[in-house]
């Protein structure tokens, strides 16, 4: 089985995270990049799948800058077999349509029996990407899952929704996401990083994928139409504790309907 994982290169959540004020662009170098934690927990499915199925091969795929490969670097460190790096500047600030059509194109081009992505991510938080995917692969998608059991025919699991959950199944090839209610992925160890160097990662660019101006004209639709500042944070109400602190605290949570 091929299975495909899904990696998108972020700023670290820790970190401040800034647009850039002149193309509404999420600011890159404004955090330390890491690889978004919930597709970290994508990679450790097809990695545990691949512990009990040796003739397993896991790829990460990533869609980004040029530094973007520490990112794949790492995943190949956790256990990945190979790589595949879509990068191209013309590609810089892709917005939905356009990105799902170039990961279509590069999955197409990988081939895969099962697509495993993370239920959005934690810069754009749009979480369309893989509905989109599956729409131009022509495959089911199992979305927002929150366990799963993979054969090498099909996929089942519980879908998480805001009523309840669903149980859920599908043939492959399929495109599947995880949330936060799976385990968090495994830490690279001294073994993977070493070996993490010597394993193949393929470079695609936009000629290579068939992304002719003409097939894609109009299709970055989404426009930033103003961008500002976030301005300062107020200082916040200190109260000092002279015999009278409950009360006034008690009062400025009923204030602003805090309780």
């Amino acid at each position: 089985m091929r299975i495909v994982v899904l990696v998108k290169q972020v700023p670290d959540t820790a970190d401040v995270r800034k647009l850039d004020l002149e193309t509404g662009w999420l600011d890159r170098d404004a955090g330390e990049p890491i690889v978004d934690e919930i597709n970290e927990r994508a990679l450790e499915v097809a990695l545990r799948y691949k512990d009990d199925h040796k003739d397993t091969e896991v790829v990460v795929l990533s869609m980004g800058p040029e530094n973007a490969i520490k990112s794949i670097r790492k995943a190949l460190a956790m256990g990945a077999d190979s790589g595949v790096h879509v990068v191209d500047d013309s590609l810089a600030g892709a917005d939905a349509l356009l990105t799902s059509l170039t990961i279509a194109r590069a999955l197409e081009r990988t081939k895969f029996d099962l697509v495993i992505a993370g239920n959005e991510s934690t810069d754009g938080n749009g979480g369309i990407i893989p509905a989109m995917l599956a729409e131009r692969l022509g495959v089911p998608l199992l979305g927002f899952l929150a366990n799963v059991e993979i054969t090498e025919t099909n996929i089942s699991g519980e879908r998480q929704g805001n009523d309840g959950t669903v149980n859920v199944h599908a043939a492959l090839p399929a495109i599947m996401t995880v949330t936060e209610r799976f385990d968090y992925a495994r830490f690279p160890n001294f073994k993977g990083i070493m070996t993490a160097k010597r394993k193949p990662v393929e470079t695609v660019t936009r000629a290579d994928l068939r992304l002719d101006a003409a097939e894609t004209s109009g299709f970055d639709r989404t426009e930033v139409l103003s961008t500002a500042e976030r301005p300062e944070r107020a200082a916040g109400t200190k109260i000092e504790d002279d015999g009278t602190a409950a009360a006034a605290l008690v009062e400025f949570l009923a204030t602003n309907r805090l309780i």
